[in-house]
């Protein structure tokens, strides 16, 4: 059969979950003429797991992603259903947002934002062929046998890429939701020599909401006042549901043990490696065994489905064994499943083979994101597919690239471990995996990455005013804080009794006031006479600011310290084999990850601090023979 010529792109996407749709939005936005093909058009956006958006460090990088000028923070506002701030009883550099959504609508807002963008064109096509010409352009064949070509694309597979689903013993191929998967794409990357392997995911039953009893289950209600993921969210977000919490119990333990050996997980079935810190109720059960009891979160998968998600019951037993355990919890005694539970394996790639930029070392022009790359969660995803996008068209456009270091934010974090660690198993972002996150919190978003939105060209002018104006505030708040000095009185002392801190008997300034962990804003608002009228974010930097002074100036003297050795450069083309002095696991490393500078290759697993003083030593000779 013969193909033909179907069209010319500046940068072509595949995949338009999470990460295609951040790419091809910034592509587009950017300058680039820019397509994004789908496998099925009702699948764009797809939350095909959790209907939520955020979570434990996953706000953060939602917020980022705002900040940077992407989509997934304004669409998740346009589609909250309850919103939640997580951690609040824990420090502010782990307090994290997290919104549970409108699944469809989410999809359909999010489709229509990629129809009506500028530049972008929405195709509903699987690319089954991807290969490079002599001139360096790209070359993707659709299955109806058209060629399009392509300066840049980007691979957003998510978990279509070989995708087989397995529910106890029965395994078929297939995407997620039933939709078709990418069936012949990975045989051809792995032929232009991309080096591919599997992973695997899984998620829970969906329930039908009528067939829940309700009275004897938790509540969970969303938090008020509202905080929005989007700094272009200017009308507060609605909580419109609540959600409720259950719990497995012994029976529910004893149920799954005595059909262990029918999950796929434990029978050899599935041979790909599963996200350590999402497991399965299974895999829960076994690897806790002393754990009487686990938690689940009953929560709804829109305003007009009866779908109720069950968060943390993830698992691929046969869908009898599913219904009986779920039978045994409390609320879903009576519980009718409208979707089984199923684990899904994939293809993804070693992201160590990736520079900073999320393009291939050994495929110039070729570009990945999002679980293609080894991780997992929408948030991850869409983090990734901005990245690829803005340097995909920055590349193009001949403009410097933007690499985001680890000090910057929790995308270069995410970035960072990608390609310096590579991922084992499907990465998941945490707070613990930053070393700088008290400077890195989700408040502090907008100050730290607006001006590279901004200067990349993804930030309006309007937002960006705002953003100077929200500046300016906080640094006349913070003068004003310094400077305004609070007489002892009676309200001042009861306000100090009342919280268990030590009273004054002279007059005290504001800012040590503030200082005191017993101490806030608005305790301290009956005595604060000349406070201003600003946006509560505003307070809430200064109090932070102030509150964890001597911390976040520790945490900048280690970034300096870190960004002093990122300035120390390796050369491309050096044989670590050659460097006398390496071990030999650190040669090995070094040669396959390629390290930028002194900084990275201090981060590889494997090359421990002796290593780096080997590398400075070589450096040194290097540069005065340069002399």
């Amino acid at each position: 059969m013969s193909t033909y010529k179907a069209g010319h792109y500046d940068i072509a996407v595949i995949g338009a979950g999470h990460a295609g749709i951040e790419a091809a939005l910034a592509a587009a936005r950017l300058g680039c003429k820019t397509a994004v093909f789908t496998i099925n058009m009702d699948a764009v956006g797809n939350c095909p797991c959790n209907p939520s958006i955020g979570g434990t460090a996953k706000g953060h990088l939602v917020r980022e992603i705002d900040a940077l000028g992407g989509e997934m923070g304004r669409t998740a506002d346009e589609c909250t259903l309850q919103s939640r701030m997580l951690n609040r009883g824990k420090g502010p550099a782990v307090h994290s947002l997290r919104a549970q959504i409108d699944r469809r609508r989410y999809s359909t807002v999010m489709k229509h934002k990629l129809e009506l963008q500028e530049g972008l064109d929405l195709r509903q096509a699987e690319i089954t062929d991807i290969e490079r010409d002599e001139s360096g352009m790209w070359l993707l064949t659709t299955r109806m046998l058209g060629v399009f070509s392509a300066k840049a694309v980007i691979i957003a597979t998510g978990t279509y890429l070989g995708g087989r689903i397995f529910v106890g013993e029965v395994s078929y191929e297939s995407g997620p939701d039933g939709i078709f998967p990418s069936a012949f794409l990975g045989d051809s990357l792995r032929k232009l020599g991309v080096k591919t392997r599997r992973f695997k995911t899984g998620t829970p039953a969906r329930v039908k909401r009528s067939s829940i009893d309700f009275s004897e289950l938790e509540v969970q209600e969303g938090d008020e006042p509202t905080v929005p993921f989007s700094y272009d969210t200017l009308t507060p977000v609605e909580n419109k549901i609540v959600c409720h919490v259950s719990w497995t119990n012994e029976d529910t333990k004893q149920i799954i043990l005595d059909n262990i050996h029918r999950s796929p997980l434990y029978s050899g079935m599935i041979e790909g490696v599963g996200p350590r810190y999402c497991p399965s109720l299974e895999d829960k059960i076994v690897r806790f065994a002393d754990k009487k009891r686990h938690q689940l979160f009953i929560e709804p998968c829109g305003e007009d489905t009866e779908e109720m998600y069950l968060q943390g019951m993830s698992s691929s037993l046969p869908e009898e064994v599913q219904t009986e355990f779920y039978h045994t919890i409390k609320g879903l005694e009576h519980a009718m499943i409208m979707r089984p539970a199923y684990a899904i394996e994939y293809d993804c790639i070693d992201p160590t083979s990736m520079l900073a930029t999320l393009e291939f070392k050994d495929f110039p022009g070729l570009y990945g994101a999002g679980q293609f790359n080894g991780s997992s969660g929408y948030e991850e995803a869409a983090a990734q597919g901005l990245v690829a996008g803005i340097n995909a068209a920055l590349k193009i456009r001949g403009r410097e690239p933007l690499i985001l270091d680890r000090a910057s934010s929790y995308i270069g974090t995410l970035i960072d471990d990608l390609i310096t660690k590579g991922a084992n198993e499907p990465y998941r972002m945490m707070t613990g995996r930053s070393e700088y996150r008290l400077i890195l919190r989700q408040d502090n978003a907008d100050e730290r990455l607006t001006p590279i939105g901004y200067k990349l060209g993804l930030i309006s002018d309007e937002r960006y005013s705002r953003f100077t104006l929200k500046q300016e505030q906080i640094k006349a708040e913070r003068k004003r804080v310094a400077e305004t000095v609070i007489a002892p009185s009676k309200e001042l002392s009861e306000i100090l009794v009342s919280r268990e801190t030590s009273d004054v008997t002279t007059g005290i300034r504001l800012i040590d006031l503030l200082k005191r962990p017993e101490l806030s804003y608005e305790a301290l608002a009956p005595v604060d006479k000349s406070r201003p009228d600003l946006d509560r974010a505003v307070f809430e930097q200064v109090e932070i600011s102030v509150k964890y002074e001597g911390y976040i100036k520790k945490q900048l003297a280690a970034v300096e310290n870190m960004r002093k050795l990122e300035t120390k450069r390796l050369p491309d083309d050096i044989d670590y084999m050659n460097v006398t002095g390496l071990r030999l696991e650190a040669q090995e490393k070094l040669n396959k990850i390629k390290p930028l500078n002194i900084g990275q290759a201090s981060r590889i697993s494997g090359v421990s601090p002796a290593d780096i003083s080997v590398l400075m030593i070589y450096l040194m000779k290097q540069n005065k023979r340069g002399e």
